[in-house]
C-alpha cells in the first residue's frame, strides 16, 4: 500500500457560491461549454460516475446515489455547508487559485476557509492586460502600466497563466517581438479594446509571455486540444532564463507534455484534469505520463472549476490512479516501497513546492467562512 501525502493542488479556480439547478451542475460537469446534447446528460460521462461514487459519502448518502437525490441534500445543506464537507474531504493542503475566469466563483482566500488549508494566486495574463488597457489612454502608458503590473503581481502571485496557445495556437513565434512590432500591435488593440476586444493579438501575446518570463515567476501555460510539441521552440527559446514552464491540461497529448517535460530542464507537465476526466482508466493515463517524464518534474492539480466536487474527484481519482500504478510496480518487483512512497510525495506536493516556492510566499488570508 502506497500512502499518499496532503496535496498541493498546482492549478484550480474557485467554487460557485450559489446554490445549482440540474442544468447548471450538469453544465459545469462536461468538457464543452454548454448543456448536452438532447436526450444524453454529462452524468453518463467518466467524471460523472466519480463524482458520484466519491461525493455522496461525504454529504451523508450512499455512493452512486442517482444525481437527483445527491443534488436535494446538496441544496438541504446549503451551498456554504456542503462546499465545506467536500472541500474539506479531499486532502488538499494548499490552493493554488486561477482568478481569471468570470461568474461568482471564490477568490484563493474565501477557498482556503472553505476547504481549511492555505492558498496562492494565480494570475492570468490576458485578463490582467484588459485591466491595465482599460486605464491607459497612450500607446506609451499602456505599454509602461503593462510591464509594472506584471512584475507588480509577480511580488505575490504564485504563477502566471496564459491562454494565448489557446487563442492563437501553439506555433507562436518563439522570439520575443520587435519593439516596433509591439507598438503597432499596441496602439490597434487600444483603439479596438475601447469597443471590447479581447486580446488576441500575436504580437502581444509573445511580448506578454516574455514580460512574465522576465518576472522570475512560473508560467502555466493552457495547451488546449493541441498537441503540445509545437511548444518546442518557445521552451528552447526560454531555457536558461530562470523561468519555469508549467504544461495545462494536455490530454489527449498527455505522452507529448511529458516529452517535453523530459527535454527541457524548465518545463513541468500538469497532471489533471486528464484524471479526472478519465476516471475508471485514470490509472492507465498516469502510467502513460509517467513512461516518459522525470517524476519530479510532475505535478498534480483538479483542474476544478465551480463545482467543490470536481476538487474531490480530482484529489480521490489522483490518489486512487497514483498508488494503483505504484503499488503494481512495488508488488512486481519492479520498484521498492521506499522509492514509490518517496515519488508519491513529490507528484503529490513537493514538486509544487519547489516550483511554485511556496514557503516563500504569504498565504491568502482566509476569513472565517460564514455559517
Amino acid at each position: 500500500m502506497i500512502d499518499t501525502p496532503t496535496l498541493v493542488d498546482q492549478y484550480c479556480h474557485g467554487v460557485l457560491r450559489t446554490e445549482l439547478g440540474l442544468g447548471t451542475f450538469e453544465t459545469l460537469l462536461g468538457r464543452a461549454a454548454g448543456p448536452p446534447a438532447a436526450g444524453t446528460t454529462f452524468f453518463d460521462t467518466q467524471t460523472g460516475f466519480a463524482v458520484r461514487r466519491w461525493c455522496p459519502p461525504l454529504l451523508g448518502l450512499e455512493p452512486h446515489c442517482p444525481p437527483a437525490r445527491y443534488l436535494a441534500r446538496r441544496r438541504e445543506l446549503g451551498v456554504l455547508r456542503s462546499g465545506r464537507l467536500l472541500l474539506r474531504a479531499t486532502g488538499i493542503s494548499t490552493y493554488l487559485v486561477e482568478t481569471g475566469l468570470p461568474g461568482d466563483l471564490t477568490g484563493p482566500a474565501e477557498t482556503a476557509a472553505a476547504g481549511d488549508a492555505r492558498a496562492h494566486e494565480i494570475v492570468r495574463l490576458e485578463l490582467l492586460a484588459q485591466q491595465v488597457a482599460d486605464t491607459s489612454g497612450t500607446v506609451d502608458s499602456l505599454l509602461a502600466n503593462l510591464a509594472e503590473a506584471v512584475h507588480g503581481a509577480a511580488l505575490s502571485a504564485a504563477a502566471f497563466t496564459s491562454v494565448a496557445a489557446v487563442r492563437h495556437g501553439l506555433a507562436l513565434a518563439p522570439a520575443p517581438p520587435g519593439p516596433g512590432e509591439v507598438r503597432g500591435a499596441a496602439g490597434r488593440w487600444l483603439a479596438g479594446r475601447r469597443a471590447g476586444g479581447a486580446l488576441t493579438d500575436p504580437v502581444l501575446l509573445r511580448h506578454l509571455l516574455w514580460i512574465a518570463v522576465s518576472s522570475g515567476r512560473p508560467l502555466q501555460l493552457h495547451l488546449g486540444d493541441d498537441d503540445p510539441v509545437s511548444l518546442g521552440d518557445f521552451a528552447a527559446a526560454t531555457a536558461g532564463l530562470g523561468t519555469d514552464l508549467v504544461l495545462l491540461h494536455g490530454y489527449p497529448h498527455h505522452r507529448q507534455a511529458a516529452h517535453l517535460a523530459s527535454v527541457f530542464p524548465h518545463v513541468y507537465a500538469d497532471l489533471g484534469p486528464a484524471l479526472a476526466r478519465t476516471g475508471a482508466r485514470a490509472a492507465a493515463v498516469l502510467a502513460e505520463t509517467l513512461e516518459l517524464a522525470p517524476f519530479g518534474k510532475l505535478l498534480f492539480s483538479s483542474g476544478a472549476r465551480g463545482l467543490p466536487e470536481l476538487h474531490v474527484v480530482g484529489a480521490s481519482v489522483f490518489r486512487e490512479a497514483l498508488t494503483r500504478v505504484l503499488a503494481g510496480w512495488v508488488r512486481d518487483g519492479a520498484w521498492s516501497r521506499t522509492d514509490a512512497q518517496r515519488v508519491a510525495g513529490l507528484i503529490c506536493a513537493g514538486n509544487a513546492r519547489r516550483v511554485y516556492r511556496l514557503e516563500e510566499l504569504a498565504p491568502a488570508t482566509p476569513a472565517a467562512p460564514p455559517g
